[in-house]
């Protein structure tokens, strides 16, 4: 553990030495995680072993507006990107974070998507990019965050830490979408969380594709009257992969709406997890709340779980969840194959069609070929796999 210990923080570069070691402490009085808590059920923690990775900076780049200088804040305090860590990978990134800070002002609407991309490289290293998108009130803005894996380090053995941090102020409207492609052999263990005052819209949207084993926990939370919040993600595990999902809805104020939709396939020997909590405080009332979680499994191999909860404390509220594992349609496999589609295709277009009900909801309509192409690739690499011709 000495590679994150509290002289390693303080030594960190990007100043805040004395914000950093504290998490350092913090982190190093914590216990790691185990599959035995509620909240790692069904995860591979167990097979996490810090002393893999050493800590390192991240490499950040941004493109945008041509005014995009203007909304990045270059000299960040430490209160600008401070928050209540959920768990000790969060309090980790405190003390390793490298930040990005996105503030819009007040009547401010950004039309062009800003595109946050960290290139991860290196086996062995460890990285802790922190975004936070602070948006004023009636400002509008568009956010993709992207993780990649740089070239030719497809097959590193990288840990990658993210947290976001999104504060949309009142009548804010904030759209962000993360696309995940680090390498095949690249742990993330991330945290996103989202604060709507009143009458906000946030979305935070989410495509995961690459990595070893990938987790996102991801609190929205309502705060004002009118807020509304949106959850889509799209997610996609092949070879021996592992997803992992854990999402809260929080309603802390009457009159709020949510909405969630996750939607993942999973084949070869992969797996998935889907745990969500929708929580309605005894001072919503006038709430709605929906939790959608759908799973196809590709192959016998393959598993995926799905565990919804609801935790309401009044009654004036309308909630719905509804969570499906299972096969492919063979009603819609037959009616494709009776008019002369082959097996493999007639699979990748029920497939496709799967995933278009999220990938039309992405902010970002950019992103939806390249990420068609993406699902259908990895379909046929999961074909080549167990045999079946392409």
């Amino acid at each position: 553990m000495s590679a994150f210990s509290p002289d390693a923080a303080r030594e960190f570069r990007g100043g805040w030495e004395e914000f950093r070691t504290s998490a350092a402490e913090r982190f190093a009085a914590a216990h790691l995680p185990t599959p035995d808590e509620e909240i790692w059920r069904y995860s591979r923690i167990d097979r996490f072993d810090l002393d893999e990775w050493s800590p390192a900076r991240c490499s950040t780049t941004m493109s945008g507006p041509a005014d995009l200088d203007r909304l990045i804040v270059d000299d960040v305090e430490p209160d600008v990107v401070d928050g209540d860590p959920p768990d000790v990978f969060a309090e980790l990134n405190r003390a390793f974070m490298t930040p990005t800070v996105v503030r819009v002002p007040a009547g401010t609407v950004v039309e062009t998507p800003i595109v946050v991309t960290h290139e991860i490289a290196g086996s062995g290293t460890a990285v802790f990019p922190r975004l936070v998108i602070d948006a004023a009130e009636d400002s509008e803005v568009t956010v993709v965050e992207r993780f990649v894996a740089a070239d030719g380090a497809e097959a590193d053995r990288a840990l990658v830490v993210p947290v976001l941090q999104v504060r949309a102020a009142r009548a804010a409207r904030v759209r962000y979408l993360a696309i995940n492609e680090v390498g095949d052999a690249t742990w993330q263990i991330g945290n996103q969380q989202s604060i709507g005052e009143r009458d906000s819209s946030t979305m935070l949207a989410t495509v995961t594709l690459g990595g070893d084993y990938v987790r996102a926990r991801t609190e929205a939370r309502l705060t004002g009257r009118g807020g509304s919040t949106r959850q889509v993600a799209l997610y996609f595990a092949g070879g021996d992969q592992m997803h992992d999902f854990r999402t809260i809805q929080d309603h802390d104020a009457p009159d709020t709406h949510s909405d969630l939709l996750f939607k993942g396939a999973v084949q070869d020997s992969a797996a998935s997890v889907y745990t969500g909590l929708i929580k309605i405080r005894k001072h919503a009332g006038g709430t709605s709340a929906q939790q959608t979680n759908r799973n196809l499994t590709l192959s016998e191999g393959a598993w995926a779980e799905s565990v919804p909860n609801l935790d309401i404390e009044t009654n004036d509220v309308t909630c719905s969840h509804a969570s499906t594992v299972g096969p492919i349609d063979e009603e819609q496999r037959f009616y494709l194959e009776s008019r002369g589609v082959r097996p493999e295709v007639a699979e990748r277009l029920v497939v496709l069609g799967f995933f278009d009900e999220v990938i039309a909801q992405l902010p970002v309509g950019e992103v939806t070929d390249a990420l068609r192409r993406r699902v259908a690739d990895k379909l046929d690499l999961g074909s080549r796999a167990t045999g079946v011709a392409a």
